[in-house]
């Protein structure tokens, strides 16, 4: 992706317009300007489905090479690993039981 093609994106797109990457579920995002700030580009970190869509609404937002060591270095704390495998142990557990009061008819 080119410079010339980014100031482009930044000039003529939309709003919180999107663009794909050749790096699957890395995104370039347009943010409108806001109060004194003005319009910028931002990269978007969002998995993707087999069909290339972003899996989610909005993904991680990366303003600057710094923020994105910030990010770095939070991903490396060996604790978010165990607190995230707590959490999918507690959430499974709450999605059975709410899938149990489905009524479904297997065809």
């Amino acid at each position: 992706m080119s410079e010339k093609r980014l100031i482009e994106f930044l000039e003529s797109g939309g709003d919180w317009e999107r663009m794909k990457t050749t790096i699957p579920g890395v995104f370039v995002l347009k943010l409108p300007s806001y109060k004194s700030s003005p319009a910028r580009l931002v990269v978007e970190l969002n998995p993707v489905d087999e069909r290339g869509k972003p899996k989610k609404r909005r993904g991680l937002i990366l303003r600057s090479t710094r923020e994105l060591e910030e990010f770095r270095e939070m991903f490396r704390y060996e604790k978010l690993l165990k607190l995230l495998k707590m959490l999918d142990s507690i959430n499974s557990k709450v999605e059975a039981k709410a899938g149990e009061k489905e009524d479904i008819i297997e065809i």
